[in-house]
């Protein structure tokens, strides 16, 4: 397996061939008839905004000009109105171009929200399919900013940069041509002035592409950072590196004010260069209009309209670059999100995937397993391993820190393949079954049990999401959890906090170990389920443990060698070995590690 199935990296030759924010099509495919008729709305506001500077024309040489003028028209837009005729015909054009709009930003706007809330689900829904693998080069912080910041700017591009880009474009367009029709030569010095502002347009909103992400990236690293953290607030304040942390903290939050105030900057400059050019054009177009209306060859009323269609084409272009720098930041953001969003499993479900044959029982067998951690390629973490465990045998693994026991639980689950060597149950490889069926036949109490923001029920039904009340109590009571939670105040309704704040280390892993004997899965997996627990609680436990692996294949790490002095055989492992097996009376008397370990625990 190459050990950079995880890495996220796009490749750079297609990012270059096809912009990023192509590949939200997908997302927006569905929805393409709202999207349809969010265009339809825009083609006809942008078409009545067009009629407007005609309006107006027609107001000034047919409503306010009585007399005949050689440079006057022989007839408006709509005949020879009265004055009152025309200001109705502007306030309809005003009340359908506001129809218009209302009904485009409501439908576009559901159309961003709704993408943005389907890209989200898609990108977190993939982060939930990788392996712990993943999460060696990736913190969750970075993934968290990546769900929101980056999704927020993409929904405003989704749901209203881009189609106040397209209104502008159109009004940009429909602007030139009624320049042209209105009076062809200033037409011709507009277009001239005009075609000087697209090089540098071009040129600075790479350069923002390239800040935004750049930006985004300073602000995923703060969020990890401020993650981490939070995560280990007791550790900080018992080590008080409070101010340490809040002062590394607001170095990062300095770095990421520097790269964005460089995309700012950038910004800024591009709007200064953007109405500095496009003011100026308009005064020397005005004043070359100016000239030919005192000369009798074009009408108040055309300048008029022919300024209008400026203002109109020059705040496109306006509107364009800032929509054009938005469209950038969302490039950016939108190629970290198909970073997580492509990014490979290493674990992945096998072709033709079996389901566990005979679920009730279950032999587990390893054979010439060897693994080594992606992260740490020369060690091997298991070496050699060939171990078989009957079906409802209880098994227990010990040895020094960093022997293999956890990295065994961890290949049993496939949370990590082995480099080489084949596990199976009932002798099925593991890698054949669907990971729902693997898993779902497996139970685990691990080192530190992982509470959820909910209250004693809903943690405990974790296990089992379908299981009844009764089912719910039943666990609780067999795992000497009733006691402690029939004293809260809500008993099994109370709200446990986050991460289990309101429970002491035993209580939280009662309820862990509540869960895995509500799932009743045929293995059952140990890892120093007792370990936080004081002696009083660990008698009540164990005998809550004994009940729920009668019948079951149950495999303990254990450091405590007193928690499995009543196990079928113990497995000795060190330097990801298996160094010697059998019971705890033969294991003392070969007098290897086993025997030392013993001697300083149970002297």
């Amino acid at each position: 397996m190459p050990n950079n199935s995880t890495t996220i990296v796009l490749n750079n030759s297609a990012s270059k061939k096809l912009s990023p924010l192509a590949n939200l099509w997908p997302f927006l495919r569905p929805y393409r008839t709202r999207v349809f008729l969010a265009f339809l709305l825009l083609c006809l506001g942008s078409a009545t905004l067009l009629l407007v500077p005609l309006a107006f024309r027609d107001l000034i040489d047919f409503g306010f000009i009585s007399d005949a003028s050689a440079a006057k028209p022989s007839t408006g837009l709509l005949g020879n109105l009265s004055l009152n005729g025309h200001f109705l015909v502007m306030f309809v054009l005003a009340g359908f171009w506001a129809l218009m709009i209302s009904m485009r930003y409501y439908n576009i706007s559901w159309v961003g929200e709704r993408v943005t809330a389907d890209l989200r689900s898609a990108v977190y829904g993939r982060v939930m399919t990788q392996s712990p693998q993943f999460f060696e080069t990736t913190q969750t912080g970075e993934v968290l900013s990546r769900l929101t910041g980056d999704t927020t700017l993409i929904q405003t591009v989704v749901g209203s940069s881009i189609s106040m880009g397209l209104r502008s474009l159109f009004q940009f367009t429909g602007g030139m041509i009624m320049l042209a029709v209105t009076n062809l030569y200033l037409f011709s010095l507009n277009i001239g002035l005009m075609l000087l502002l697209i090089l540098p347009i071009i040129l600075i909103g790479r350069k923002v592409k390239k800040l935004s992400r750049e930006s985004q990236d300073r602000i995923a690293d703060s969020s990890a950072m401020a993650g981490e953290i939070l995560n280990a607030m007791p550790t900080v304040q018992s080590y008080t590196q409070e101010q340490a942390e809040i002062s590394r903290f607001t170095t990062s939050a300095n770095i990421s004010f520097t790269t964005a105030l460089k995309r700012v900057k950038v910004r800024a400059a591009l709007t200064l260069l953007m109405v500095t050019a496009i003011l100026g054009t308009i005064i020397f177009v005005l004043w070359i209009g100016a000239r030919q209306v005192s000369a009798g060859t074009m009408t108040g009323g055309e300048l008029a309209s022919f300024v209008l269609y400026a203002l109109m084409v020059a705040g496109a272009v306006g509107t364009m670059a800032e929509v054009w720098g938005e469209v950038m930041r969302a490039a950016g953001a939108t190629e970290r999100l198909l970073e997580l969003l492509h990014a490979d499993a290493a674990i992945t479900e096998p072709e033709n995937a079996q389901t566990l044959i005979n679920p009730t029982q279950a032999e587990i067998e390893f054979k010439n397993v060897i693994f080594h951690y992606p992260s740490r390629p020369q060690i091997a973490a298991l070496d050699n391993v060939n171990l078989t465990i009957a079906a409802g045998e209880t098994v227990a693994l010990v040895g020094p820190s960093g022997a293999g026991k956890t990295t065994l639980f961890q290949c049993l689950l496939r949370f990590y393949e082995p480099t080489s060597g084949e596990i199976t149950i009932n002798g099925q490889a593991i890698n054949s079954l669907s990971l729902t069926s693997l898993r779902g036949n497996i139970a685990i109490v691990p080192q530190d049990a992982v509470i959820f923001s909910a209250n004693a029920l809903e943690n405990i039904r974790y296990g089992k999401p379908s299981a009844t009340d009764a089912e719910v109590l039943a666990a609780a009571k067999a795992a000497q959890v009733d006691e402690f939670i029939q004293k809260l105040p809500d008993g099994y309704q109370t709200f446990l906090g986050e991460r289990g704040t309101r429970l002491s280390g035993g209580q939280r892993q009662r309820i862990a170990i509540a869960r895995a004997i509500l799932k009743d899965a045929p293995i059952l997996l140990l890892d120093e389920a007792t370990s936080a627990l004081d002696a009083e609680s660990e008698i009540l436990v164990q005998q809550g443990l004994n009940a729920a692996m009668q019948g079951r294949t149950t495999l303990m790490i254990a450091h405590r060698l007193s928690t499995v002095q009543k196990a079928d055989r113990i497995i000795v492992l060190e330097n990801g070995r298996i160094v010697e097996t059998g019971s705890p009376a033969q294991l003392r008397e070969q007098g290897g590690l086993y025997a030392r370990l013993a001697k300083l625990q149970l002297a």
